[in-house]
């Protein structure tokens, strides 16, 4: 009995991975504690620890691997004085493979008082990204592909964001959508373009 369960959840889970005409794979950073520097992902976190908050991490994967995944983040937040306001800046360098990363975001919270326990902060990130692809560090079947003639050297590409994060002392719950825009990452064309997705 227990069989035939598994092969109909098998068979379910395969129907509906199949329904989706394209998926899309990891694309912002990857990180293991975001607990200890939820201003890479929410805005509305700026300032909210009331006094200067400065954080650094570094990870790497598959120490080893040519073109293994390597991240590192500096950010600082603090509150503006006693306005409610809170500014924070990101840095962000994200190399896998061929690809060279680099994001720098500012944010911008504002946070009210909704009791003597509970504060509502609302945050705004406005995030310019950098991307360079070095062709040169790939094994191509085809060189003479025109995709790989042509190294990206440091395409712009802007983002906005916005979050909300309710905290107290003890506890606290956030919600942020870092990516609003959707933008083009590679070329033009149809065959080889990367998106940039929104992100929740």
């Amino acid at each position: 009995m227990s069989i035939q369960k598994n092969i109909k959840k098998i068979g379910i889970s395969l129907l509906l991975i199949g329904c989706f005409q394209t998926m899309q794979a990891q694309q912002d950073p990857q990180y293991t504690q975001y607990m200890y520097n939820t201003n890479m992902i929410n805005p509305a976190y700026a300032g909210s620890r009331g006094t200067l908050n400065v954080f650094g991490m570094y990870r790497t994967q598959w120490v080893g691997v040519d073109g293994a995944p390597k991240t590192a983040n500096v950010s600082v937040s603090t509150p503006l004085g006693e306005s409610g306001l809170g500014l924070g800046v990101n840095f962000t360098n994200d190399r896998i493979g061929a690809m060279d990363e680099n994001n720098i975001s500012v944010d911008l919270a504002y946070a009210i008082d909704l009791n003597e326990n509970y504060k509502l902060a609302f945050g705004l990130k406005g995030t310019a990204n950098l991307l360079s692809v070095d062709y040169t560090k790939l094994n191509i079947h085809n060189p003479t592909d025109p995709v790989s003639q042509e190294n990206i050297n440091n395409k712009f590409n802007p983002n906005i964001g916005a979050g909300l994060y309710m905290y107290s002392d003890k506890a606290y719950v956030g919600l942020s959508v870092p990516n609003f825009l959707t933008t083009d990452r590679y070329d033009d064309n149809d065959i080889t373009t990367m998106r940039q997705k929104m992100h929740f």
